[in-house]
């Protein structure tokens, strides 16, 4: 199986997802981290070019350019089953969720931790974490 987590330095979890210039990519095997790899992501910073119009009566990042932008920055990660992040919008949660990537929102900042507390179970997704 594997894992992503959303990072800045491949230690801790991200706040942000659209913020985040990395992907920490884990393969789980037998409950235990075999591999870690880190990729490049997709973020604001590459789509500040890109108009960003809001659809009348759609929240922000819930319209469809805004699901595309969060589509592209998951195909990344399209081998991995389940996204770690400290908080992503209501639209990229969607959108990676339509991606077939279970995002979880998690106060947890050790991404060790976290996929300890993912693999063994335990782990809460906070969408209450939600912007």
């Amino acid at each position: 199986m594997k894992v992503a987590v959303i990072t800045e330095d491949g230690h801790e979890i991200s706040q942000h997802f659209g913020r985040a210039p990395h992907y920490l990519v884990l393969t789980i095997e037998d409950g235990k981290i075999t591999q870690r790899e880190m990729r490049d992501k997709l973020g604001h910073a590459h789509f500040g070019g890109e108009e960003h119009p809001e659809e009348p009566g759609q929240a922000h990042g819930l319209g469809p350019q805004a699901h595309d932008r969060h589509l592209r920055m998951a195909e990344a990660i399209a081998d991995c089953e389940v996204l770690l992040c400290g908080g992503m919008g209501q639209g990229a949660y969607q959108s990676i969720q339509a991606r077939g990537i279970r995002p979880i929102v998690t106060d947890l900042t050790s991404i060790d931790e976290a996929v300890a507390a993912y693999v063994d179970g335990t782990i809460v997704d906070q969408t209450n974490r939600l912007h």
